[in-house]
């Protein structure tokens, strides 16, 4: 079922962005390129919008996936992009993962809209090889549940820390 609801523009172009790796990018332009975020439905729940203040830079302090883990709202749904970036035993990776995040906390209606709705940006976000829907805290504290859907048992590290049992 499609909710009728549309995405910005400004998605795309941040999704575009986030895809698109410059090889030859120099250290200031890495610090700066988006490492997550968050998108959300607009006041009137007609269109999906960029979260104001809700993303990560790559250069930013502390450990990305922590602090990802500590925007989401803990009473409300939002998509979000992260750029995960993980080892296996073969090689270092970087894959985006479209995440849904549906927390039992928020409210029925909210659910329903996100999830009607998740379809439409999806659709806009091409290449992507990774979803996650996410329906609380338990189920994405813990880097090893991303791991898992990265690339199963043959990840050894994410965001460069190792996965310890």
């Amino acid at each position: 079922m499609a909710s009728g609801v549309t995405v910005e523009e400004n998605v795309l172009t941040v999704f575009n962005e986030m895809k698109v790796r410059k090889a030859q990018a120099n250290e200031e332009e890495r610090r700066k390129r988006k490492k997550a975020v968050l998108f959300c439905l607009s006041e009137d729940k007609k269109k999906i919008i960029m979260e104001e203040g809700r993303e990560i830079l790559q250069g930013d302090e502390g450990d990305p996936y922590l602090t990802f883990v500590k925007m989401l709202p803990p009473d409300d749904c939002r998509y979000a992009l992260y750029d995960a970036t993980y080892e296996t035993k073969e090689t270092k990776k970087e894959d985006l993962v479209f995440i849904f995040w549906a927390p039992e906390n928020a409210p029925l209606k909210s659910k329903m809209i996100y999830a009607s709705s998740k379809d439409a940006i999806k659709k806009k976000f091409t290449g992507i090889k990774h979803e996650w829907q996410v329906n609380g805290l338990e189920d994405i504290k813990d880097r090893k549940t991303l791991a898992e859907k990265l690339g199963g048992s043959s990840v050894i590290t994410l965001e460069g820390k190792p996965l310890i049992d």
